[in-house]
């Protein structure tokens, strides 16, 4: 039998806000369990919930981000049930007017050949739960309240989702809105971002039907996601290879450890929560004027970036895709990029500017993605600096990058200058000058040292000139070694190959 996963997400998202969704507690703050607390977010008798206007216009963005469309009225409900971290009883969130509904992301990735547009079905804005924290005895648990009522975005996408890598590169285009957003830092690992997975099995020849779904919870990276996604579709396989496919709704628990989900219960329905509106707080308005200042906010997404620095820079997509992983490093090549064309225009040379810039400046981009995530990624990972604050100016590296292109310094010497630059802060040019680092290009200066090296090593010549032409690389080594690493390599192997 020939089957399809059905897959669908549900995706919570912590918000940046300074304070909690309801109550003035500090949020997402690091605090002995049980301090960033108050009688509003404990759900002590007589408070009253004030929703935090901070949230609720990072909700519309985030709405937006992912086009949905924001109607003229929200309003949060009261969702009943009872578990130990829940401090009132019920949660309060929002059921049939969520802040928007019916969006889309659009997904590319050139590793699986994808490109696919995942329905949106709603974006609501709730509370969180307080976190339950599992004795190893497995018999006791301890809950820290600090994270009850964390401002939450909850994001719900149509079943259009057909494998697990496909999920993957979906909460990773979403994660990475999100981020340029400005309104989480969705790190699965802190808590920030939780999904839950639906998924069903279809045959082939029923692509107008769903079949009963299970949902998967418990997962805290990409890669549980997918694993998880691809042990349900086997385990769910085989329920249909034995004509026993699901016929109940469950939900079932990731066990990253074992690699298998878990049973824990059946899965709720909507009516089980008994959603009734939240007495205390009154509708929400959205204005049209609202909803464009909130648009105005959004800044230029991952995927227009993209494909702009393809059209405007030529840039390699593969350097693109590790660039905007951080708006902050995006932006900052950009800058470095905008110099380089400053300095390349203002040359003196053959054709107009614009000309000149259509000539040369794929090989200046290339140098600088190819410095970037090399050299530059390998000294931010040692010293563990992020994107905001890399100690060189995207005006120092593009002068950096204008001595590797006009051949002034060679590579090994340019590692050299770039250590310098990001440890000591130091200036490209003064740095050069003042260790005397510039590549001699001088033909007669280089041409008496291969002559010494020809006088001295002349076993290796004789290798050479017996058809083994690594022996080539052995020489320019030694011209390398005695000019410290300054002479010009291309130069140095001219002037071996006619001297030999």
């Amino acid at each position: 039998m020939k089957l399809e996963s059905i897959i669908g997400l549900e995706i919570h998202v912590q918000l940046k806000t300074k304070s909690k969704m309801f109550c003035g507690c500090q949020n997402g703050v690091e605090a002995p369990p049980n301090s960033a607390i108050c009688p509003v977010c404990m759900g002590h008798p007589g408070t009253l919930p004030v929703p935090n206007k901070a949230a609720i216009d990072m909700g519309a963005i985030a709405a937006l981000a992912i086009n949905c469309t924001i109607g003229e009225e929200s309003k949060f409900d009261r969702k009943n049930y009872f578990y130990p971290d829940l401090p009132k009883g019920y949660q309060i969130s929002q059921y049939d007017k969520p802040i928007g509904v019916d969006g889309y992301v659009e997904v590319q990735s050139q590793k699986l050949k994808v490109k696919s547009r995942v329905g949106i079905i709603r974006l609501h804005l709730e509370e969180d739960a307080a976190k339950l924290i599992h004795g190893a005895d497995g018999k006791h648990s301890l809950v820290d309240f600090n994270r009850a009522g964390t401002p939450l975005a909850e994001i719900v996408t149509k079943p259009d989702l057909r494998s697990p890598a496909e999920a993957k590169t979906f909460l990773h285009a979403l994660r990475l809105i999100l981020r340029y957003c400005n309104i989480s830092d969705a790190d699965m690992e802190k808590g920030q971002l939780r999904c839950d997975a639906n998924i069903s099995l279809r045959p082939l020849d029923k692509k107008d039907r769903f079949f009963t779904k299970t949902e998967v919870k418990n997962m805290n990276s990409f890669k549980s996601v997918e694993r998880a996604l691809e042990y349900e579709i086997q385990r769910q396989t085989k329920l249909w290879e034995n004509h026993t496919p699901p016929t109940v709704q469950t939900t079932r628990g990731w066990n990253d450890e074992k690699g298998i989900t878990e049973e824990q219960r059946l899965k709720e329905e909507a009516h089980d929560y008994r959603f009734f509106p939240e007495p205390d707080i009154p509708p929400l308005r959205f204005t049209k004027e609202y909803v464009e200042r909130m648009r105005a906010k959004i800044p230029e997404l991952p995927r227009a970036k993209h494909k702009r620095f393809i059209d405007q820079f030529d840039m390699d997509p593969t350097d693109i895709a590790v660039i905007l992983e951080d708006k902050k490093l995006a932006d900052w090549t950009e800058q470095t990029i905008g110099e380089l064309r400053e300095w390349l225009v203002a040359l003196e040379g053959e054709g107009t500017e614009e000309e000149r810039w259509e000539r040369d400046h794929k090989r200046l981009v290339k140098l600088v993605t190819g410095w970037i995530t090399t050299k530059l990624f390998k000294l931010m990972n040692e010293t563990k600096t992020t994107s905001a604050n890399i100690p060189i100016t995207p005006e120092n590296f593009a002068e950096f990058i204008t001595f590797i292109y006009q051949n002034k310094i060679n590579s090994t010497v340019a590692q050299e200058v770039l250590e310098a630059m990001f440890k000591e802060k130091a200036e490209p040019h003064h740095y050069i000058e003042e260790k005397k680092l510039a590549q001699v290009s001088d033909e007669d200066a280089i041409g008496t040292i291969v002559t010494e090296v020809l006088d001295e090593q002349a076993e290796a010549v004789a290798t050479y000139k017996k058809g083994k032409h690594g022996a080539l690389q052995f020489l320019i080594g030694q011209v390398m070694k005695k000019m410290k690493g300054k002479a010009n390599p291309i130069i140095v192997e001219k002037l071996l190959k006619k001297s030999l």
